[in-house]
């Protein structure tokens, strides 16, 4: 598959380098099922369409056992590195999903959480890539917080320097 520069639902850039492999990992998802949805299940669809999403060969429902089973097949063999479920499928709508500016509320809606405290989770991983945007961006971020400096004075007085 010829990998476009850029996703459909995240307008996000491919390279690897700026994104890191995490982002790469989503970029694969979220290329693999615009293919699908494209390409193959418009070929595989009963008329009427049910608007079942995952069908088999034959049209009908594909179990959620046998979706799992091939999806983490499929992940093993292409090498990298990570297991892969249908599970993936859900935390990386919901992490794009809050990463792209969505209100928790209705990622909890879709995630059909009645807690949002199990929503909140995705949250933390959001948080990451912030902090990595913080640092890599702010211009304050390079600068060592006050105690960390001070410590070092500090020290540096003891030891005759």
């Amino acid at each position: 598959m010829a990998e476009p520069e850029t996703t459909c639902a995240t307008g996000a850039s491919t390279t690897s380098q700026s994104h890191g492999p995490i982002h790469r990992w989503r970029y694969l998802v979220v290329a693999w099922c615009e293919r699908y949805l494209t390409d193959a299940r418009p070929k595989l669809a009963p008329e009427p369409d049910n608007g079942v999403l995952f069908l088999t060969a034959t049209g009908l429902k594909i179990h959620i056992d046998n979706l799992s089973r091939l999806i983490s097949s499929y992940v093993r063999r292409s090498g990298v590195g990570k297991p892969g479920s249908c599970h993936l499928f859900r935390h990386t709508m919901a992490t794009l999903m809050l990463e792209g500016g969505a209100d928790i509320r209705f990622v909890q809606q879709m995630l059909g959480h009645s807690n949002i405290s199990s929503t909140q989770l995705y949250t933390r991983v959001s948080l990451r890539a912030l902090e990595a945007v913080h640092s890599a961006t702010h211009p304050g971020a390079a600068n060592e917080p006050r105690r960390a400096r001070d410590g070092a004075e500090e020290g540096e007085r003891e030891s005759g320097d």
